[in-house]
């Protein structure tokens, strides 16, 4: 069953106003989009992405004249937004449980399914696909940099040994031959925990939506409008906590001398700290233990036109 996590700390985050225009950018199954609309007058409007078809399902359950679902990348924000400006936006990034407790999806290890990770079966090559035609630097250097794995220069080389003598079709042989290639890991974590995690990233290009979707939503955003984003692992979180940090400073162009009193206001402001799950959502849906909420508001201050921020690979402190 999906449980929604950090619900009612983002819906605080979001300071809902009940006629607002507001984005949940990541839909899933629904959780934060009933969150939002149990909020809102009848003059407040839902926009939610997704591209999960799933999702897309999920919303025939869902009847109500102020919420329109897009099935698109978040990164196609821009486009549903047609140069509306919204009043908060929700981003709860990553895989969701539905999507890792479905074997046929490919995602989980625990159970042997077809080994795809697609967020949308449609669209672009499966696991199994890309796991049979990259180099063996490729596969370590996707598996080192998004899973952090210590063991990936093993777990390529046992990958490429492998499929030499028959195909990677399903999850369990994965998770099976990862087993044999990590000789020791963190108690309590099964040793195909990171590989998993850097080919579902990469298959999915998850830290590039992430790098493209931020600067859209800041722009946007009305003054005063809400920015949420819940990540899951490290890499997610370092791009959205330097995004905001970066745009928490007053943009000034290179070589121009300016007083103090002179300085232009930075186009975002920090709310709070972090937030991670409390121990009773943890002890009742073990997934949030690793969710941290980011908040940010968006200021009246300008937004400079050539923001660019680079997939969290490349993002190291």
């Amino acid at each position: 069953m999906h449980q929604t996590v950090l619900a009612r700390e983002a819906m605080d985050a979001l300071a809902i106003k009940p006629d607002g225009l507001y984005v949940d950018g990541t839909f899933g199954r629904g959780g934060h989009s009933r969150a939002i609309l149990e909020r809102l007058g009848q003059r407040g409007r839902l926009l939610a992405l997704d591209r999960d078809p799933q999702a897309e399902q999920a919303t025939l359950a869902l009847s109500d004249t102020r919420f329109a679902f897009y099935r698109v990348r978040f990164s196609a924000l821009a486009q549903v937004m047609e140069g509306r400006l919204a009043d908060g936006m929700l981003f709860d990034l990553g895989v969701s449980s539905p999507q890792l407790d479905d074997a046929s999806r490919g995602f989980s290890f625990r159970n042997d399914g077809p080994l795809d990770m697609r967020m949308d079966a449609g669209e672009g090559v499966s696991a199994a696909q890309w796991l049979a035609m990259a180099e063996e630097e490729q596969i370590r250097e996707v598996i080192r940099d998004y899973g952090e794995e210590r063991f990936a220069k093993q777990i390529a080389a046992a990958i490429v040994a492998a499929r030499g003598r028959e195909p990677l079709l399903r999850t369990r042989q994965l998770a099976d031959l990862v087993a044999k290639a990590v000789r020791t890991r963190e108690p309590g974590q099964d040793p195909a925990t990171r590989t998993f995690q850097a080919l579902r990233i990469h298959i999915n290009r998850e830290l590039e939506e992430v790098s493209l979707m931020l600067p859209q939503a800041a722009r946007h955003l009305a003054a005063g409008g809400r920015l949420a984003v819940i990540s899951f692992h490290s890499l997610e979180d370092r791009i959205v906590k330097r995004f905001m940090h970066a745009l928490a400073r007053p943009h000034v162009p290179r070589g121009l001398p300016l007083r103090e009193t002179e300085m232009p206001v930075a186009s975002l402001r920090i709310v709070g700290r972090p937030i991670k799950a409390s121990t009773e959502e943890i002890r009742r849906n073990p997934r949030a233990r690793s969710a941290i909420l980011r908040v940010a508001e968006r200021t009246a201050g300008p937004l400079d036109p050539n923001t660019r921020i680079e997939p969290g690979a490349r993002w190291r402190n």
